[in-house]
């Protein structure tokens, strides 16, 4: 009997560390670590409200945009017949050389980005002519992921990612957009997937042979707003966390 008292204690303690482990070693979710804190990371998004975010150009109240699970995602469910509620959604605080990390997962057939040096005023009608776009789309399902350039991962019409790394429908993409004095790199689950260097001639002929080759004011800024796109789909963000460089 105390033998078998013992061997009870001895597997509810073994129970009790892997218990223990698990819970520490589960990251959570839209904070920072000390480290993190200590090296000038920022958090873009709390995890319960959309505190620091607004609609581009303030066109509606944003209210398709909502908070859940630690997760800030659109609900096209909840716009409006005329388009109440939607709307690409913007940082108050705008950013020239930064360091952005973001998760996304995206619903089947969904498309969205991460557009960047965004320039918000009332004579453009949206932030994706004046900004940059990480692309955000379901390869298989969506049609516009025909075009090579406009795949999960891609600079925008303007770069295809390589490799091509992004994860099943459902399953959460860790992106990373870096940019310094113009040298512009992004990450995709660990690998980097474009690299390039913005307002040189070179960006200037691939401008030039894109679908923006006649929008003057198409990534002119050198310092602007980071925005999550509204395309009519479902998509979901967390961790948005931003280091200026």
């Amino acid at each position: 009997m105390l033998k078998r008292f013992c061997l009870l204690l001895l597997v509810s303690g073994a129970i009790a560390c892997s218990s223990s482990k698990n819970t520490t070693s589960t990251p959570s979710l839209n904070t920072l670590t000390k480290a993190e804190k200590k090296d000038g990371w920022k958090l873009l998004f709390d995890g319960t409200t959309k505190a620091g975010w607004h609609i581009f150009n303030n066109r509606t109240d944003g209210s398709a945009w909502k908070v859940e699970d630690g997760a800030l995602y659109y609900d096209p469910a909840a716009r409006g017949p005329k388009g109440e509620g939607s709307g690409e959604l913007i940082t108050t605080d705008s950013f020239e050389n930064f360091h952005l990390k973001v998760e996304w997962k995206l619903t089947e057939g969904g498309n969205s980005g991460i557009i960047f040096l965004a320039r918000e005023d009332l004579k453009y009608k949206y932030a994706y002519i004046t900004g940059p776009e990480m692309q955000i789309i379901d390869n298989d399902k969506h049609p516009d992921a025909k075009n090579i350039k406009h795949r999960a991962g891609d600079l925008y019409d303007f770069i295809t990612a390589t490799p091509e790394n992004v994860r099943p429908i459902g399953e959460w993409n860790q992106v990373e957009i870096v940019l310094n004095k113009g040298k512009l790199d992004l990450y995709q689950n660990g690998a980097k997937i474009v690299s390039t260097t913005m307002w040189d001639d070179n960006w200037a002929a691939m401008k030039a042979q894109s679908k923006f080759k006649n929008t003057p004011d198409f990534s002119a800024f050198h310092k602007g707003h980071i925005v999550l796109q509204d395309h009519g789909n479902k998509v979901f963000f967390r961790n948005i966390k931003v280091k200026e460089l």
